[in-house]
């Protein structure tokens, strides 16, 4: 609102000019000084892999997966064995076949359900 204070912040000042042309900054970082631990270095965990068992769907999956973890395919796999016969195929053995836990697979085993095709025969086709 005030000119004055407007010119004086727009006004240039050769004597500050001249002292600003004379500063000079030189700047350098430290050098990196590698810290040794002694010998103290932590193993990296890798995560252990098995391979999957995957049947006559194997193209269509990946061929390894790590331990504790299924593939899409061995899941609709164990989940349609299961179905078809829950007496050899109970938790337990799913669970050491696959490298599972017991309680995710009862887990899987009572959530998750493979769906069953149904053809109609042609006589009810009409009546649909």
């Amino acid at each position: 609102d005030h000119p004055e204070i407007q010119e004086e912040i727009y006004r240039k000042d050769d004597r500050l000019l001249t002292l600003l042309k004379d500063v000079y900054v030189e700047s350098r970082d430290p050098p990196v000084q590698v810290k040794d631990g002694g010998g103290e270095h932590l193993p990296c965990k890798q995560e252990e892999k098995r391979l999957t068992k995957l049947g006559h769907l194997g193209d269509l999956d990946v061929k390894k997966v790590p331990k504790g973890k299924i593939s899409i395919v061995e899941a609709l796999t164990l989940l349609n064995n299961h179905k078809l016969h829950p007496q050899i195929w109970t938790a337990e053995k799913i669970s050491v076949e696959y490298s599972l836990e017991l309680k995710e697979v009862n887990s899987l085993l009572e959530f998750f359900v493979p769906f069953t095709v149904q053809e109609f025969p042609k006589e009810t086709k009409k009546a649909i």
